[in-house]
């Protein structure tokens, strides 16, 4: 009997490891059920579903060139077509304008209270007005300080040497 893959048959548990269970399926010809093709739930050990000389339905899933067989109990059982999952109801803090994009607010990601991330992860509050550019350029110049000195002190620490200068 040829093994093709796709077919379903039934085979006889000879070998239970820690990675899956042989199976005989006929003519001393054995596959392997891999222990995740086991049981659509998690499965820690294989002997909690299978014990050596059980019947097993099995599928073939493929077959390699040098004769190794992949077999799988858990694709053997029908699932029942899942129900469409309902659309998720808008939530209240963020736009309902239509696209990806305009599911979130601009800012780099989230964050609740009228606040945005930049992408340093820090919280900041968008002006309410028009700023000019020299109150942007301020504010760069604030945060660039900022986020200097902050990389200063935590690379100084780790040179070693009591914070000392290199040459």
């Amino acid at each position: 009997m040829a093994i093709e893959v796709g077919t379903k048959l039934e085979g006889k548990v000879t070998g239970i490891t820690h990675f899956g269970a042989f199976v005989d399926l006929s003519g001393g010809v054995t596959g392997l059920v891999h222990i995740s093709e086991i049981a659509d739930n998690y499965v820690k050990d294989v002997n909690d579903h299978l014990k050596i000389n059980d019947v097993v339905t099995v599928k073939v899933i493929n077959v390699d060139k040098d004769g190794k067989i992949g077999l799988s109990i858990k694709q053997t059982v029908d699932k029942p077509a899942e129900a469409p999952r309902p659309p998720r109801a808008p939530r209240p803090d963020r736009p309902t304008s239509g696209g990806r994009d305009g599911d979130r607010p601009s800012g780099g990601g989230g964050g609740g209270g009228g606040f945005n991330r930049d992408r340093g992860g820090r919280n900041f509050k968008p002006p309410v007005g028009k700023a000019s550019f020299e109150d942007k350029v301020s504010r760069f110049l604030k945060d660039s300080e900022e986020r200097i000195s902050s990389l200063k002190k935590n690379t100084e620490g780790k040179r070693g040497g009591r914070g000392a200068k290199r040459m």
